[in-house]
């Protein structure tokens, strides 16, 4: 229940422009919002749709070719005037505080927390540095940071990435802001700091009546602690509601679409409902099941076992996995799940080569990695692809994208030339929904869902038998999350490729695993059937991951 009426934030006919070497674009279009004081406004959208944009021109932290080109935006009736440098200094953090994405950034790693927090508590409020440090320390007090009078002395990186967002958080509230804009605050969190964070914010906002824009495609967030939703496409608000109403009676059809594919967590679906976006297998089929050099594959050896697995850092003092044992048969989706610093991670990376354990034994149908031949290891590493949770960062950005996909059939032998790959890389673009002409252009030139299409077809094109995918939906939006589930569902079971899908958001993780392993703090606690473990799990640790999954309403028939 909202105690008060009063609009902290309204804005009237927003329109944003970018400027560029083809004319002017428009961004943003008649927008209008109003957020009350204590109220959560969720705005949803597609990438692209001008979600940050918005927060951005509320902030004046608009690119340089960026502009308002018309309307209003008032902070408790005052009118934002994003041209007046120095009264925008003044309105950040004092009026108007963000949380972003990744707190690491956020953050000066050349600077312990209390400094961070005392300096700029000291901009904004002429204190004492002993009162500013006190003041400090509440905050942190107050986002839940535990033994804070010790971890305030700490530095960014001696904190997880949870505590990391609660540090960020007392900062945005430490200037006791009339608004926050947090901008995709939990999309890099495992569910538990997830549901913690967000209920950090629900709270915060009923306590200080801070109005909060919340600006996420994390429909589950959505229906955690927002009280209205707006829903932007192309630049523009197409319908804004109550949070329920939006969840079961969607009136746009936009609004519709991008309901309908968010993964539930009660039930599995053999695919998405959405348009397969141009993908077409088949162009590469001929390409992708043709035999080659495979002796180091014995056709009744699990594609992946791990036997009392062992991983530390610090000369092994520091454990991280403790004899963890894994097997995925051949052609299964076997789902690795558990909290921030379970293992997740460290496992993919030894399995794909990455990393080498400190104790134990890594197979791949049946060879042992470690005491393989050279020859052997050179297959494995052919027969093993890794899909990474950011696409940008994984793809080269000084080369072309048919260089990029041609490189591994040129590094291991599997074409005699670059020519001869060409028309190889085209088939395989086709697979993966994208035109021929893709392959001219860089990764800088696409979306994050086709630059995660690009690291499929590049990791397609040395013909893997072993896929492993690290978070590879956890940065995309709902409906571009769809269309990645759909294309790794359709691959995996034309292919029959092996899977390890290493995720941390359990909706997903049933609809695309046979099986599921469960870890906790580097071991595992407990292995089984997808939706055996969905119905009734065995571990209490399980059952408290399950737990903390947002209910979903059912859209109305």
């Amino acid at each position: 229940m909202i105690a008060v009426s009063e609009n902290i934030l309204d804005i009237s006919g927003l329109n944003v422009d970018f400027r560029s070497r083809r004319g002017s674009i428009s961004a943003v279009r008649e927008v209008d919002l109003q957020i009350r004081a204590g109220e959560i406004l969720g705005i949803v959208g597609e990438s692209g749709a001008g979600k940050s944009t918005i927060g951005a021109a509320i902030t004046g932290l608009l690119p340089p070719n960026g502009c308002i080109s018309g309307g209003t935006i008032r902070i408790s009736d005052k009118i934002v005037d994003a041209t007046d440098v120095k009264a925008m200094r003044a309105l950040r953090g004092k009026q108007v505080s963000m949380i972003f994405q990744d707190p690491m950034t956020s953050l000066n790693p050349l600077f312990t927390i209390e400094k961070q927090l005392v300096d700029t508590i000291r901009f904004h409020s002429r204190i004492s540095v002993d009162e500013a440090r006190r003041k400090a320390l509440e905050h942190l007090e107050a986002v839940g940071i535990p033994e804070a009078g010790r971890r305030i002395k700490d530095w960014p990186h001696q904190f997880s990435g949870g505590m990391r967002q609660r540090a960020v958080i007392a900062l945005a509230l430490c200037t006791k802001p009339k608004l926050i804009i947090a901008d995709e605050p939990t999309t890099a969190l495992d569910l538990s700091v997830q549901t913690q964070i967000l209920s950090l914010i629900r709270r915060l906002a009923l306590d200080t009546q801070v109005a909060v824009m919340l600006i996420t495609h994390d429909m589950g967030a959505i229906a955690q602690v927002a009280d209205r939703v707006a829903v932007m496409k192309n630049g523009e608000i197409v319908e804004t509601e109550g949070t329920s109403a939006i969840l079961r009676y969607p009136k746009h059809p936009y609004s519709r679409s991008l309901i309908s594919v968010v993964p539930r967590a009660n039930r599995k679906l053999r695919r998405f409902p959405i348009a397969n976006d141009g993908v077409d297998i088949d162009a590469a089929m001929e390409w992708l099941s043709s035999a080659s050099n495979r002796s180091v594959v014995r056709t009744d050896a699990p594609a992946v076992e791990l036997r009392n697995l062992e991983h530390g850092y610090g000369s092994g003092s520091l454990k991280v996995l403790h004899d963890v044992n894994l097997t995925v048969a051949k052609g299964e989706v076997m789902g690795l799940v558990g909290g921030s610093g379970s293992g997740k991670s460290t496992i993919a990376r030894i399995i794909a080569g990455l990393q080498k354990p400190t104790a134990g034994h890594v197979l791949l149908s049946g060879t042992d990695v470690y005491s393989a031949t050279k020859q052997q290891r050179q297959i494995i590493r052919r027969e093993t692809q890794m899909v990474f949770q950011d696409p940008y960062s994984s793809l080269d950005s000084q080369m072309r994208v048919d260089q990029i996909i041609a490189e591994p059939m040129l590094q291991f032998g599997l074409v005699p030339h670059r020519r001869a790959a060409e028309p190889i890389v085209y088939e395989l673009l086709h697979a993966v929904g994208l035109d021929a002409s893709s392959g001219q252009c860089y990764p800088h030139a696409f979306s994050g869902g086709q630059r995660q299409r690009i690291a499929i077809a590049r990791a397609l094109a040395s013909r893997p038998r072993l896929l492993i995918c690290d978070e590879p939906t956890s940065a995309l939006d709902v409906s571009i999350q769809a269309q990645i589930l759909n294309l790794l569902k359709d691959l995996q079971e034309r292919l029959s490729l092996s899977v390890l899908f290493v995720s941390h958001d359990l909706p997903v993780v049933r609809q695309m695993c046979d099986k599921i392993t469960v870890l906790e703090r580097g071991q595992v606690c407990e292995v089984q059937d997808a939706e055996a473990l969905f119905e009734s799990p065995k571990h209490k640790y399980t059952a408290s991951l399950l737990s903390l999954i947002a209910e979903m309403p059912a859209p109305a028939a």
